[in-house]
């Protein structure tokens, strides 16, 4: 009765009447969830009710002997890389990059469980993107592996540093190794090798390397993926859930 009151009054002055809902503007963001703000290497995180926007200079912040000689985070390395290889130096140099990735607010299963492409597929804790198991196309990283600096990631040929395997730094120096490292562009949380003081083996992860129970991060349960130290590294037979998008 009152908002047709309001009408009649409306029409009398000569003003047109509109529904109510006409009249509010829409907010273009709402609250980043709390676990987001682990995300310490982002330069921004916003939230607009369906997907979390995260992005990043894809720069990491150790030491690495893919900066520039006279970059204050260079450092030369001739050690043992992953597996116990020698570090052979790829061609390529670390430069920054402009990275947007949009992963679901509230991640769910897609039952098509879509392969993840070469590139990013997800992000770490320090805006480092996280790569897949293969150093091309169906390619494994046997030879790639010797490149792996000494935090275990490199270059790819733009530029773009990123991780195929555990991000050393994070699970040594940042975190630990049973902690929240990522996030894959479907909004499933990656954890690292160990879980209630256990290494994590591949045997007890489903074909998408993670399974579902609670967190510190979620208490109530979800599903997660876990980085191995073998093949597939850290995802398995596809994404888990609906994956979001990733752009340069």
């Amino acid at each position: 009765m009152r908002l047709f009151l309001i009408c009649i009054t409306a029409v009398s002055l000569g003003v047109a009447c509109k529904n109510a809902s006409e009249n509010i503007t829409p907010t273009s963001s709402v609250a980043v969830p709390a676990v987001y703000s682990k995300i310490y290497g982002a330069t921004s995180i916003t939230n607009d009710g369906t997907y979390i926007t995260i992005k990043t200079t894809g720069v990491p912040d150790h030491k690495s002997a893919y900066f520039a000689s006279s970059n204050a985070l260079y450092e030369a390395f001739t050690g043992k890389t992953f597996g116990g290889n020698n570090f052979a130096k790829n061609p390529n140099s670390i430069s920054t990059q402009s990275f947007t990735f949009k992963i679901p607010v509230n991640p769910q299963v897609d039952a098509s469980h879509k392969a993840t492409p070469l590139g990013p597929i997800g992000v770490a804790l320090n805006g480092v993107p996280l790569f897949n198991q293969y150093a091309g196309p169906s390619q494994p990283l046997t030879n790639e592996v010797n490149g792996f600096d000494q935090y275990w990631g490199h270059p790819q040929q733009t530029g773009s540093y990123h991780y195929h395997v555990e991000p050393l730094y994070l699970t040594q120096v940042k975190a630990s190794k049973s902690s929240l490292l990522g996030f894959l562009l479907d909004g499933f949380p990656v954890y690292g090798p160990e879980e209630g003081g256990q290494v994590v083996q591949n045997s007890s992860l489903d074909a998408y390397h993670g399974h579902s129970h609670s967190t510190d991060e979620y208490p109530n349960g979800i599903y997660h993926y876990h980085i191995t130290s073998t093949d597939p590294y850290i995802n398995g037979s596809g994404f888990y859930g609906s994956a979001g998008t990733v752009s340069q």
